[in-house]
């Protein structure tokens, strides 16, 4: 089997958890023999991971010289399967991929800001939507999320987490005595504002940012007006990272997939305080500190030096964000019984974690419209895919 996987984010070396994600499911794939490749955006600085040997990157930096190595890569690749990831805000390589691979197109959906549907979409676009519903599969890496493209595109994903986390046993850090207070990916919508507050009000303690994709010069700037902020080194380890933390802050403000470091802090028997958006509560595994936020609705016209919308941040009360870390850090117990719940609840997640079954998956799935597929008639559709037929059909000017 042939995998191609395209996206526009950087894989050499990879930023964020859809990346990190998507290598350790193309690296089982090569481990067991499979042909794979990755056509994705230019190399930038970021943390090391590493993938197998065998898998070549093909790193582009203009979009449509990006979209034109795709259409090769497919024409002489002849890949099985093309599994586009969400990182692709313009919609051009799904696009494409539907264009030159037609039925063997999988949509990894991990950022919803880049789906082409949905309430937290940036880039709503009705035909890359029935692209997506027409792909041969969906992979969501929670429960969350799939219920979230369900609603939109009316097709049930595959949900699929990646075995990101390393193999057993993990540290054990529980750092009540020792380490910062910390942050990835210190911006707008991952809630700096929140971040910096609680910073202000909480002068005693050591805080840590860690910068990402993100963060800003400006965010940079203010981070370092704080005498008890410190911007953290890349870590080539996440352990080197998390090795230094005492409490993890996660105060996003944008709806989020999943949120893969709150797993990885919790293994570490690391407390972890969240905001309620999107998936982040399904991370936390029904474990405490999840505070509700007023999230981000609105972008401006405008973007900042990433290319990302500047986001209308909403007022929040960094009061509760205040009351859990003191309550946290002023009681050994409650410090403790909350390490221990965590590591515990993200252990038993972790392990039932395996990596067959993205091919598993892959050698099930059977292309979109294939010739040898068995028809389906009108009367042996569901009602859902019934009514989302019809949607099409009006669409089209093709009924009433």
């Amino acid at each position: 089997m042939r995998i191609l996987l395209t996206a526009n984010a950087s894989y050499a070396p990879p930023r964020g958890g859809a990346t990190r994600s998507n290598l350790i499911w193309l690296d089982h794939l090569a481990r067991h023999g499979y042909t794979c490749r990755i056509v994705c955006g230019p190399s930038k600085p970021g943390a090391e991971f590493h993938h197998h040997q065998s898998i070549p990157i093909l790193p582009v930096d203009e979009p449509s010289r990006r979209v034109q190595t795709l259409r090769r890569e497919i024409s002489e690749f002849r890949p099985d399967w093309v599994l586009v990831s969400s990182e692709d805000l313009g919609h051009g390589l799904l696009r494409e991929a539907h264009h030159s691979a037609a039925g063997r197109v999988v949509y990894l959906a991990h950022t919803p800001q880049f789906f082409p549907f949905g309430p937290a979409s940036w880039n709503p676009n009705p035909f890359a939507a029935d692209l997506v519903a027409e792909s041969a599969g969906i992979v969501t890496i929670g429960t969350h999320m799939a219920d979230y493209v369900e609603r939109a595109v009316h097709r049930a994903p595959e949900v699929i987490h990646p075995p990101i986390y390393g193999e057993p046993p993990f540290p054990h850090y529980c750092n009540f005595d020792r380490g910062r207070l910390a942050m990835i990916n210190p911006c707008a919508v991952k809630g700096i504002s929140i971040f910096r507050a609680v910073a202000e009000r909480l002068p005693q303690y050591a805080f840590g940012a860690l910068p990402g994709w993100g963060t800003t010069a400006a965010d940079r700037a203010a981070l370092e007006r704080l005498p008890n902020v410190e911007l953290l080194p890349h870590a080539r380890q996440i352990d080197d990272f998390l090795s230094g933390v005492r409490l993890l802050l996660a105060p996003s403000l944008w709806y989020e997939g999943f949120g893969l470091i709150v797993m990885e802090a919790m293994l570490r028997g690391i407390p972890v305080i969240t905001s309620d958006s999107g998936g982040l509560r399904e991370a936390k595994h029904r474990t405490g500190y999840v505070i509700p936020v007023n999230t981000i609705e609105h972008y401006q016209p405008s973007f900042d030096e990433h290319a990302m919308p500047l986001p209308v941040v909403p007022q929040n009360d960094p009061g509760p964000w205040v009351e859990a870390v003191e309550k946290l850090l002023t009681d050994r117990t409650e410090y403790q019984r909350e390490a221990a719940v965590s590591r515990a609840a993200a252990g038993l997640f972790v392990q039932r974690l395996d990596a067959q079954w993205m091919e598993g998956f892959l050698t099930r799935l059977k292309p979109f419209g294939a010739p040898h597929a068995e028809k389906a008639t009108v009367e042996s559709l569901s009602p859902e895919k019934r009514a989302l037929l019809l949607e099409r059909l009006r669409k089209r000017g093709m009924v009433r």
